[in-house]
């Protein structure tokens, strides 16, 4: 039996799949009404038909503010208020820096962190607003902290989403607001496909990692919730790794592949 519903609607981006989706599972499955935010339409409805009615989708862009002002709506009108938003959607177009063209860095960049930039702003008005508090947890990535070949859009994207995390904490703190940052590392997800169907790179992967293997995507939804909870009532601006280890590791050269 579900619990209680909590005081607030959560709004999750990326919640077609991966991470967002494994989030959005948990609070439902808690009580908590969600909204899920994704691009991807098809997959929202699938959760949606799965979830019940404590999910309600919304289709469209973390990059476009207007999309934005519309899920922070729904979420309002779902749960009274929003309590907390996981901003998780991502996505990379890879190439090496000196063939990445301008067009791919700035679709990388604006999704991972124009979005996050996007959805925050908004989700803080509607909380400072409403004068309930809440919190904000950001989806990273260990690529923050280690490089990854072919990713320098990516990484210094996800790099820019954990200051950005630390600066929101400072500023949103005098309104009862918390943001954290969790920084996955490789995770069995849609988005890490490239990765996981390459059998040198899981080889290499395994050979380095502390934990030997990926992070199932409920794995990162059980801390990002967490850090969301009241049981982190005291905890604001920090990072967590959810890496296995992986950052005392190393990481593989993927320049191989």
């Amino acid at each position: 039996m579900n619990a209680p519903r909590s005081n607030g609607a959560a709004l999750v981006t990326g919640a077609a799949s991966g991470i967002g989706l494994a989030i959005a599972e948990s609070l439902v499955a808690e009580g908590t009404p969600v909204v899920g935010f994704d691009l991807n339409s098809e997959g929202l409805e699938k959760a949606a038909s799965r979830l019940g009615e404590g999910f309600r989708p919304c289709a469209g862009s973390v990059t476009d503010a207007a999309d934005v002002d519309r899920a922070v709506k729904a979420a309002e009108v779902h749960g009274g208020h929003i309590r907390s938003l996981y901003n998780v959607a991502g996505g990379l177009r890879a190439a090496p820096l000196h063939e990445l063209s301008e067009e791919d860095w700035d679709f990388t960049v604006d999704l991972v962190l124009k979005g996050v930039f996007l959805c925050t702003r908004a989700v803080a008005r509607s909380m400072i607003a409403a004068g309930a508090g809440g919190s904000i947890v950001n989806i990273s990535s260990l690529n923050a902290h280690i490089p990854l070949y072919g990713g320098s859009a990516y990484a210094a994207g996800k790099s820019g989403v954990e200051m950005f995390g630390k600066n929101a904490a400072l500023e949103l703190g005098r309104h009862g607001i918390r943001v954290n940052t969790v920084l996955p590392g490789l995770v069995d997800t849609p988005m890490a496909g490239f990765i996981t169907a390459s059998e040198g790179i899981m080889n290499e992967f395994r050979e380095n990692a502390v934990l030997k293997r990926p992070a199932l995507p409920a794995e990162l939804a059980a801390p990002a919730i967490f850090l969301a909870s009241d049981a982190a009532s005291y905890i604001t601006g920090t990072s967590l790794a959810v890496d296995g280890g992986y950052e005392v590791g190393s990481y593989p050269d993927l320049s191989k592949y």
